[in-house]
C-alpha cells in the first residue's frame, strides 16, 4: 500500500483531470447550479411583486424537468407508439425523435435577459426608429381581464418589428411567450429567442409526432396560465391586408380544453399598423412571385447597418412615422363555447374568424395608409386637395368606430408627415404642386393602403356576425 508507483506525466495529467471532472460534476456544479438558482428565484418573487400578470412557476421551471415531463406525457407516449407501428421502428427510437423535437420547442426561459435587457432594447430600437403609440385604454383593458385566466396576445403579423413592440406592450404586465418559425433558428439569435421564452415551430411540419409533442407543449403551457402571443396568419401580410387565420397554434389550445374545468383562456385581439414596414418591398417581390424565402445576404445587411449609421451621424435620418398598436375587445374561450359547445374544426374557425374581425376593427388608422387610399383612387391632386380628402376620409372612419392614431402635437401635420414619408421613398412624385404615384411603386402605395382598406366608407363593416 505504501510502495511508489512511477506514472508518465501524461497519465497523471489525465488522471487528475476526470478527478477533477468528477469533483466537479457531483459536488461544485450542483452547488453553484443551486446558489444561482436561488438567487433567480428571490428574483423573480421580487419582480412578479410588480407584474400584473406574474411570471408562473412553469416558466421557470428547469428546462430538463419540462423536457422529461413532456416526453413522459401520455398523449405523447401514445404518438411515439402510434409512429413506431407506422415507420417500423424500435419504440425507443421514436422515444428518442419526440425527445429531439422537445429539446428543440422548450425554451430556456431568462427573466433577467427578459426583464432586464430585452424590454430595453425593445424600447430602444422601438423609439429610434417610429413614433410609438400605444394607448392607455389599450393598457386599462389588459388590466381588467381577471388575473386567474390564461391571457392570448392574437395579432396580425405586418412586419418583423411586431415582436418588438408587443414584447414593449406586455413587458410591463407579464412575461410574454409566442412561437417563432424558422428564420429565427440561427446562432446567436436562436440563443437570445429561446433565452426570451420563445419556442420555435415548424410551420409547414406534417409530422403526427411532431405536432402531438408541440401540441402537449402548447396545452401545458397555456393550463399553466403563461401569457403567450401568437400571429394566426402563420406569416407576414403579403398585401398589407389582416389575412385569413390558420388554425394549427388555436386548435391545440382548444383540444382538451374544458368549460368550468380548466383555467379559463381570455384571447386579446391585437391590431398593429405602420407608416412604413421595414420589409415591405420584399414582402411585394415574395407575394409576386409566390416564394416566401426572405433570405438577405451578409453584403445587404452590412450595406444597410453602414448607411444607416452614415444617417445617424450626419443627423440626416428621420424616424419612419407612426408605429401603432391597438387592443380590441378580449374574448373569453369559455363564453364562446358556451354558444359553441361542439368542438371540432368548424368551431375552431369561428372562432379564429371572430378573433381575425375584431383585429380588422381596430387596426390603427395612420397618416401614411390615409394618404396612400386618397391618392390610390384620385391620382394628380395638389396638397390642399390631398388634406380635403384626408380629413373627410378620417372622419368617416372615425364615425364607423375606427382607431385613429394621428398626432397629437399640434405642430405636426399628419397630410404632411403621410405625403413626406412617401415622398422620400419616392413613392409619389411632386411636380408643378400637382402629387402623382410613381408609377414603378404603385405597388408599395396599394400595400400601404389595403392596411385600412376594410375600415373605408365604401366597404362593409367587418363586424362578427359576418364571422359566425
Amino acid at each position: 500500500m505504501t510502495s511508489t508507483v512511477e506514472l508518465p506525466l501524461w497519465a497523471l495529467i489525465l488522471i487528475l483531470a476526470f478527478a477533477a471532472v468528477t469533483f466537479a460534476s457531483h459536488f461544485l456544479f450542483p452547488s453553484v447550479r443551486w446558489f444561482f438558482r436561488r438567487r433567480m428565484e428571490r428574483a423573480v418573487a421580487r419582480l412578479n411583486q410588480r407584474l400584473t400578470r406574474p411570471i408562473e412557476p412553469f416558466k421557470i421551471a428547469r428546462r430538463y424537468d419540462m423536457i422529461q415531463r413532456l416526453i413522459y406525457d401520455p398523449q405523447v407516449n401514445k404518438a411515439i407508439q402510434e409512429h413506431a407501428r407506422e415507420e417500423g421502428v424500435p419504440e425507443q427510437v421514436g422515444f428518442e425523435l419526440a425527445r429531439r423535437y422537445a429539446r428543440e420547442i422548450v425554451p430556456r426561459f431568462s427573466a433577467f435577459l427578459y426583464f432586464g435587457f430585452a424590454i430595453r432594447v425593445a424600447r430602444l430600437i422601438s423609439k429610434g426608429f417610429y413614433r410609438v403609440r400605444i394607448d392607455q385604454i389599450d393598457a386599462e383593458v389588459i388590466e381588467a381581464i381577471p388575473p386567474e385566466t390564461t391571457v392570448v396576445f392574437v395579432m396580425n403579423h405586418r412586419s418583423n418589428m411586431d415582436y418588438v413592440l408587443v414584447t414593449w406592450l406586455a413587458g410591463k404586465r407579464s412575461h410574454l411567450s409566442y412561437a417563432v418559425g424558422e428564420w429565427a433558428r440561427v446562432w446567436p439569435f436562436s440563443v437570445l429567442i429561446r433565452a426570451m421564452g420563445a419556442y420555435f415551430i415548424r410551420r409547414k411540419s406534417r409530422n403526427a409526432l411532431y405536432r402531438k409533442v408541440l401540441a402537449q407543449y402548447i396545452r401545458m403551457s397555456v393550463e399553466s396560465g403563461t401569457t403567450q402571443g401568437m400571429f394566426p396568419e402563420g406569416g407576414l401580410s403579403l398585401t398589407g391586408a389582416v389575412g385569413e387565420p390558420k388554425l394549427g397554434l388555436m386548435s391545440y389550445i382548444l383540444d382538451g380544453f374544458k368549460p368550468g374545468e380548466t383555467r379559463d383562456v381570455v384571447f386579446v385581439p391585437v391590431a398593429i399598423n405602420y407608416d412604413r414596414v421595414m420589409e415591405d418591398r420584399v414582402l411585394l417581390a415574395a407575394g409576386k412571385t409566390g416564394v416566401r424565402r426572405f433570405r438577405l445576404r451578409a453584403f445587404d445587411i452590412v450595406r444597410h447597418v453602414v448607411g444607416h449609421i452614415i444617417l445617424r451621424v450626419t443627423g440626416r435620418f428621420r424616424r419612419f412615422g407612426y408605429a401603432s398598436v391597438s387592443v380590441g375587445e378580449p374574448l373569453s374561450l369559455t363564453a364562446f363555447l358556451y354558444d359553441h359547445p361542439e368542438v371540432g374544426e368548424r368551431t375552431t374557425m369561428l372562432l379564429a374568424r371572430r378573433i381575425m374581425a375584431r383585429i380588422r376593427a381596430v387596426v390603427p388608422v395612420l397618416p401614411v395608409p390615409v394618404v396612400a387610399t386618397v391618392l390610390a383612387r384620385e391620382d394628380g391632386l395638389t396638397r390642399a386637395e390631398v388634406a380635403e380628402r384626408f380629413t373627410r376620409l378620417v372622419r368617416e372612419m372615425r364615425e364607423r368606430g375606427a382607431q385613429i392614431h394621428m398626432p397629437r402635437a399640434l405642430s405636426i401635420d399628419p397630410v404632411n408627415q403621410g405625403v413626406e414619408i412617401l415622398l422620400v421613398r419616392r413613392v409619389l412624385v411632386e411636380d408643378e404642386g400637382r402629387i402623382t404615384v410613381n408609377p414603378d411603386e404603385r405597388a408599395v402605395l396599394d400595400y400601404y393602403a389595403q392596411s385600412i382598406a376594410h375600415l373605408c366608407p365604401d366597404r362593409p363593416l367587418s363586424v362578427e356576425s359576418d364571422a359566425t
